[in-house]
Parts: C-alpha cells; structure tokens; sequence
C-alpha cells in the first residue's frame, strides 16, 4: 500500500507533536548505539557528549526522523536500479552466450562435413588404386 507525501507527513507530524504527557522517551542514536532517553516538558531530551549533557529538542528529532525515511527512500530506489541493471546485464549475457554456442556449434558442424569428404576422398583413392 503506497502512501502519498501528504499522508506520509501528516502520520510524522501527528506521531511527533501530538499532545503528551510530560515526559515521552525519544530514541537517540550516539556512536552507533541506541539508547532511550527520557524528554522532559519543554520538549527536548537530555543526551551525553564526553560527560557533558546536551539536549536534542523535538524538531530535530523529527528533522532526523525525516531525514532517515527519506535516505531509506533514496537507498531502496537505488537498490531497485541496481537490480534492474543486473537483470539487464543477465540478459544482455544470456544472449551473447547463446550467440557464442551457435557459433560453436556451427563451426563443428563444418569441421564434421569436412572430416566426412576427407574420409570419402581417401576411400575413393584406395579403391581407384586397387
């Protein structure tokens, strides 16, 4: 089920700035890890840098949220590509290998009629010198 931009932003906006009570937990991604941190009532949430606290406020949070759907979006249309291209090159491969086949085929089949007119050659000149 496809989503239009407007829906999709309007379940963003609704899941990230309904009214809730005064704490809310926020998963805030630091060093490749994912931990949990509580908000606090003006909106924003505590996070450690090197022992020093700094807060995240809601609007980033949702900028980050949006900026992640949106890089998942571009690497799924990129993967897509890819496969598509890599169906391509199968094809375009399957055809040149059938093209290499017949080819082969084509040559051995003259290197047999050869061999059978040499083979009758020498028959003949055994006979005639009988």
């Amino acid at each position: 089920m496809r989503m239009s931009k407007k829906n999709w932003f309007g379940s963003v906006k609704k899941k990230l700035f309904r009214s809730s009570p005064s704490h809310k937990n926020i998963i805030v991604i630091h060093n490749n890890t994912i931990t949990n941190r509580t908000s606090s009532a003006n909106g924003r949430s505590p996070t450690k840098n090197n022992g020093r606290a700094y807060f995240i406020p809601k609007e980033d949070m949702a900028a980050i949220t949006i900026q992640s759907h949106f890089r998942g979006h571009l690497a799924r249309r990129a993967f897509k590509a890819l496969k598509s291209l890599v169906r391509l090159q199968a094809v375009v491969r399957g055809a040149c290998v059938r093209r290499q086949a017949r080819i082969a085929l084509h040559c051995m089949h003259a290197l047999a009629r050869l061999q059978v007119t040499v083979r009758a050659r020498q028959l003949l000149s055994k006979c005639n010198d009988r």
